[in-house]
């Protein structure tokens, strides 16, 4: 898989896209990031990416140019799955539409800042919208990052033990069970004596009456 990234502050990208386990898939080989500032492909002399809106309104707006020369260098070299805009008003990001993210090929993600983009770019250069959440951030470099991390980890080969993704919540609309580790028993708190009878079907029983039970307290939406 590649995933491209353009952004006006490539720098805020440089830490999460390189280490844990989005650094392990990259040297393993199973994804190329690549992070691109779209202040290179601006004709501007100084760099700028933006200008002030049409109507008068307050802030400045991504314009279409640099966007649209970016995406257009990149389509040149390879054939796009998916072009996403990172927007508080997408489809909200959940687990099966990471699934079907990390089954893609090539993903370009583009990530919106100031007031927005020229509306030009969501209506002709890009193929889906993604928000991570009902809020605004200062621009789409972390909901890129989000993405990013959610698929990469689905790609098989990134994390050590592929059955722990498959057991993540929301895999199968709930959420998951708890988990403890040793010491079984630590200021007088215990962990849960089914976990340690070694029945595994009674265990996965508990863990899936577990899972049901947080679900109806937690987020009954998902049932």
């Amino acid at each position: 898989m590649r995933i491209d990234i353009l952004t006006v502050v490539p720098e805020m990208l440089e830490s999460p896209l390189n280490c844990s386990i989005l650094k392990r898939a990259q040297d393993k080989g199973l994804v190329e990031i690549h992070v691109h500032n779209l202040r290179d492909y601006t004709t501007n002399k100084h760099r700028k990416v933006d200008d002030y809106p049409f109507g008068g309104e307050a802030g400045m707006v991504m314009q279409i140019e640099p966007v649209d020369r970016a995406i257009s260098s990149l389509k040149s070299e390879r054939d796009y799955d998916e072009i996403i805009f990172t927007s508080p008003d997408g489809e909200t990001l959940t687990q099966p539409i990471a699934n079907s993210l990390s089954m893609l090929e090539n993903i370009m993600i583009l990530c919106g800042h100031y007031k927005g983009v020229d509306y030009r770019i969501r209506e002709h250069l890009v193929t889906r919208e993604i928000s991570i959440g009902d809020y605004v951030l200062t621009g789409g470099e972390l909901p890129a990052a989000v993405i990013a991390d959610a698929v990469v980890r689905l790609i098989p080969g990134a994390i050590g033990d592929e059955q722990s993704a498959l057991s993540d919540s929301f895999q199968d609309n709930l959420l998951a069970p708890p988990v403890y580790s040793r010491p079984a028993e630590y200021k007088g708190w215990k962990v849960p004596e089914i976990l340690l009878s070694g029945h595994q079907a009674r265990i996965d029983n508990w863990r899936h009456e577990q899972a049901m039970e947080r679900t109806r307290r937690l987020r009954p939406d998902l049932l």
